[in-house]
């Protein structure tokens, strides 16, 4: 078995996440040596201000250093390194500070993507395993991330993708900030805002099919998390967990009521997204209403993966 060791770096809104895998292309197996994550919060104020604040721009710079390091330690060459940066850099009007910072560090240049890329590489890494498998396609995959969520319908190819504004982050800066617990009037801006989103979506992927649900990023897993009553977060037991539309109802009321000592409480919880999951829950639950779909099918693998086959 011939494979390639590859490093992948995924920056968002909110988090930034390294894979170092070795893949096989004969098999399409994908081993995981490294993946781990650091909440950075690049998308700070961006949705506000239209630019990357410098602490913002200090605690990536913080964690690709940290990244550099594991990378060197696996071996990986720079020819097998790639780091793709979304939502919030593409926003930014200061975007070049983060691109000439992370290449000093890693000595590559980011790859700022469309919102379509990021849709294809989140499809990728989502589905690749799941073909052949009991979760049939047609899949809708959605990637709902810290500035935008990406929404793509496929099989063994990519039929129709298109990513809109609505995220955890955003949401939370434009209709919550300031709340410990957002008002009934603050929760239905914010629902008629992910609906206007949805509204936009539909235009190019029909939400409103048969095909199989598949829900990304730490929203998804976290909220999996939950209704799994985990005592810890165990990425192998949220991997494919399917959760229904009434357990996503009832996470979602639970953490719009509660505190933020509260959410941070919850074991599954990463500190750095306690602020920030019950606008997520928010948008997840109404794109399963959207939908109509009585469950959402879970995946720890997303565009951290797609990114990871990418790499020539």
């Amino acid at each position: 078995m011939t494979t390639t060791r590859v490093a992948a770096i995924d920056c968002g809104t909110n988090s930034i996440r390294l894979l170092v895998a070795d893949l096989d292309p004969d098999t399409g197996a994908i081993t995981d040596r490294d993946r781990r994550m650091i909440i950075n919060r690049l998308g700070q104020g961006v949705d506000k201000t239209g630019r990357l604040h410098p602490d913002a721009l200090e605690r990536t710079f913080a964690a690709c250093r940290e990244y550099a390091e594991v990378i060197a330690e696996h071996g990986v060459t720079p020819d097998r390194i790639r780091m793709v940066a979304t939502s919030a850099s593409r926003d930014a009007e200061n975007a070049a500070e983060f691109t000439d910072g992370v290449r000093e560090i890693l000595g590559v240049t980011p790859s700022v993507v469309s919102g379509d890329e990021e849709a294809h590489l989140s499809f990728t890494g989502a589905t690749k395993e799941l073909l052949g498998g009991p979760a049939k396609p047609p899949y809708l995959v959605f990637d709902l991330g810290g500035g935008s969520t990406e929404f793509v319908l496929g099989g063994e190819d990519v039929q129709a993708a298109r990513s809109v504004d609505i995220g955890c982050v955003r949401l939370t800066e434009r209709h919550f900030a300031g709340s410990e617990r957002p008002t009934q009037d603050q929760i239905a801006a914010a629902q008629a805002d992910i609906n206007a989103a949805l509204d936009r979506a539909a235009e190019a992927v029909p939400l409103d099919g048969d095909a199989t649900l598949v829900g990304l990023a730490g929203t998804v897993t976290t909220v999996a998390g939950i209704v799994l009553d985990l005592p810890e977060y165990r990425s192998e037991r949220i991997h494919h967990a399917r959760l229904t539309v009434d357990q996503v109802r009832e996470v979602t009321a639970r953490l719009l009521t509660a505190s933020h000592d509260e959410r941070a409480a919850i074991p599954v919880m990463h500190p750095g997204r306690a602020d920030v999951i019950a606008a997520g829950s928010l948008v997840l639950l109404e794109i399963m209403e959207r939908t109509g779909a009585l469950e959402v099918l879970v995946s720890e693998h997303d565009i951290l993966d797609g990114i990871a086959w990418s790499i020539d």
